[in-house]
């Protein structure tokens, strides 16, 4: 069965193709190339400020946090969908240069016969400690509240979501223009950063509907039919071999395949708020690697061919869900960062000073590859498992 049918199957998409071309008409804000929407300072009316608002969820990694918090009662792992929903727009605004005094405003709707009070409390408590944890690193976050429904008749399970709002100084930002000779500096998202608690698989909030289906056992399409669409065929539901609490040793370490897989969006905002404060006039440009996967840069370069032929080492999560859905390996990178998230594109004599902060947060990062000229859009992915083009 091919992946691309799976994804159809699934009512998801590698590419978003009908996502883009909805948009593609609408106002790209003042700075079309910048990684998210631009606005005037429509707040203070100020031509030297800017606005950045942005919206995003955890997407259906709830739905594994449902099932595996079912499976063990650990409610940790809202925590992790908490900070997966705040980080996917925290880091987004962090690419383009704001890492300080954002508005952080949640909405999440929940089906209450299936989620209990308990979990809201730990979704809402762990917002507070996230940005706590970060106000330590000299991030504000300013919480606003936000609507919390109950929602049953359209809600499955729960949604997760929050929007940012933030202002600032339009000579602070940083606005892709990323130049052919330019190299590419790639941070892990796996391994265990210095502020966070455990070891972190690197999944994100991407791939998700792609690796619960491919990784777990069609046990669970009886047991949570709650947590998929019934509208699925059965065929592509839930079709590995793995259990929620079945292990796999990482670095001496017995970890839940359920739980590695929901490892929180790492945020790097303790990372960028320290490569601005000492190379923001260097940088080119940075990506998210979100939606889109390892091809993201795409969408933010005109005329660039972005080599990529030195790629960190695959971490293990992402070999698991290889090896059980069986992907195309060109497929893979498009999907799934594949356990490199943040990109910072500028000129290799600054390389070191990136790398070199990334090491003081205990997070692997390395040159990956290169921008060269190029006639139209072009991403090379050299890799282990083959070169694939974009």
């Amino acid at each position: 069965m091919s992946k691309n049918y799976k994804y159809e199957q699934r009512g998801v998409s590698a590419t978003k193709d009908e996502v883009h071309a909805a948009i593609k008409n609408l106002d790209k804000g003042l700075f079309p190339n910048a990684f998210c929407k631009i606005l005037p300072d429509v707040a203070g009316g100020d031509p030297d400020f800017c606005n950045l608002m942005h919206a995003d969820t955890a997407g259906t990694k709830t739905s594994l946090a449902y099932m595996y918090w079912k499976e063990t009662g650990d409610l940790s792992v809202w925590k992790g969908i908490a900070q997966d929903a705040m980080v996917m727009n925290l880091d987004d605004m962090g690419c383009v240069g704001c890492v300080n005094d954002i508005m952080l405003s949640s909405t999440i709707g929940r089906n209450k016969n299936l989620i209990t009070g308990d979990v809201i409390s730990t979704l809402i408590h762990a917002t507070t400690e996230l940005a706590e944890e970060l106000e330590k690193h000299g991030i504000k976050i300013h919480l606003a509240g936000g609507e919390t429904a109950d929602v049953g008749d359209v809600v499955r399970t729960i949604d997760v979501g929050y929007t940012a709002f933030a202002r600032m100084t339009r000579k602070d930002l940083i606005v892709n223009d990323i130049q052919a000779g330019d190299v590419i500096v790639s941070l892990a998202s796996y391994g265990q950063a210095t502020y966070e608690t455990e070891y972190n698989g690197g999944m994100g909030s991407n791939g998700l509907t792609s690796a619960r289906h491919d990784v777990l056992s069609h046990e669970y399409a009886t047991k949570y039919p709650d947590s998929y669409d019934k509208n699925t065929p059965d065929e592509v539901v839930y079709v590995g071999s793995k259990k929620l609490t079945d292990t796999i040793n990482i670095n001496g370490q017995d970890i839940h395949i359920g739980k590695l897989i929901l490892s929180p969006t790492r945020t790097f905002l303790p990372v960028l708020k320290q490569l601005l404060d000492n190379l923001r006039p260097q940088i080119n440009g940075m990506i998210h690697n979100t939606g889109g996967g390892q091809t993201k840069v795409a969408h933010f370069v005109q005329n660039r061919k972005i080599v990529k032929n030195n790629m960190l080492e695959l971490p293990p999560l992402f070999k698991m869900i290889q090896e059980e859905s069986g992907a195309d390996w060109k497929e893979m990178y498009q999907v799934f960062n594949m356990g490199q998230r943040l990109e910072v594109y500028l000129p290799e004599q600054y390389a070191n000073d990136v790398l070199a902060i990334a090491k003081s947060f205990n997070i692997d990062a390395q040159v990956i590859g290169h921008v060269e000229e190029s006639v139209g859009t072009q991403v090379v992915i050299e890799s282990p498992y083959g070169r694939f083009e974009y």
